[in-house]
């Protein structure tokens, strides 16, 4: 289970983040939302020991991400792009990782096939168009089977083939009683995909609750988020 309590983020004299608090629990997708600059991604790299809070806790199975006895295996992420050397191939950026985990090297074939980079895996990665990028990216985030996910725009420059890929893969992860946290702005996809949704806005979340109850009366997520956010445009942090 992720754990943020009551997180402050300051930057210089700039309060990023203020007081931000939800969770998300095992066997359900949790679609983390908001305009860019809103707090996501400073509270993702809070979550995952990137950064540090200037109070407030963010917490993987109850305790801090640099606490993990076996992080791989607890959490995979997969933000800010793919991480991989342009001039590895795909395969040997999985097992450069997977040797560092003390993976077997038979995973990295595991995963390969599970997101579909099977024939691409001898090519380098600097070949990759930014759809096989985010598979090689998720193919890293899976490498230790972990309980939990974290994943940053999954699906962006995934073609329509990839994007139902990705949306069958996590819904049956989910339904296995693992924990998923996803960002995204394509916010139809991710109303086909999740169960519980939460809307960041200025640094202070807006709206935490199953997609059923934080849609409402709007006949999308897409209109609700539009609305919550504009009723909260002139809020300050």
């Amino acid at each position: 289970m992720l754990t943020i309590n009551n997180v402050v983020k300051h930057r210089g004299n700039q309060k990023i983040l203020s007081g931000v608090s939800f969770s998300a629990r095992p066997g359900r997708v949790t679609g983390f939302l908001g305009p860019n600059g809103a707090g996501k991604s400073s509270t993702l790299r809070i979550l995952l020991g990137l950064d540090r809070a200037t109070s407030g806790s963010a917490l993987i199975d109850g305790v801090p991400f640099a606490e993990l006895k076996n992080p791989l295996a607890t959490v995979g992420a997969a933000l800010d792009g793919f991480g991989a050397h342009r001039m590895r191939t795909g395969r040997a950026h999985l097992r450069w990782i997977a040797r560092a985990a003390g993976l077997p090297r038979s995973r990295v074939e595991e995963v390969l096939e599970i997101v579909g980079l099977t024939n691409a895996a001898g090519k380098r990665v600097g070949t990759y168009s930014l759809g096989m990028g985010r598979r090689l990216g998720m193919a890293a985030a899976l490498l230790g089977d972990p309980e939990i996910l974290v994943l940053d725009e999954p699906v962006n420059g995934l073609d329509p083939e990839g994007i139902r890929w990705i949306r069958t893969f996590l819904r049956e992860r989910a339904a296995s009683g693992k924990t998923i946290l996803l960002s995204s702005h394509l916010m139809g996809e991710l109303a086909e995909t999740v169960d519980d949704v939460v809307i960041i806005h200025h640094g202070k979340v807006v709206a935490d609750g199953t997609l059923e109850e934080v849609t409402g009366t709007h006949s999308s997520l897409e209109e609700a988020f539009f609305a919550l956010t504009t009723e909260h445009a002139g809020a300050v942090v």
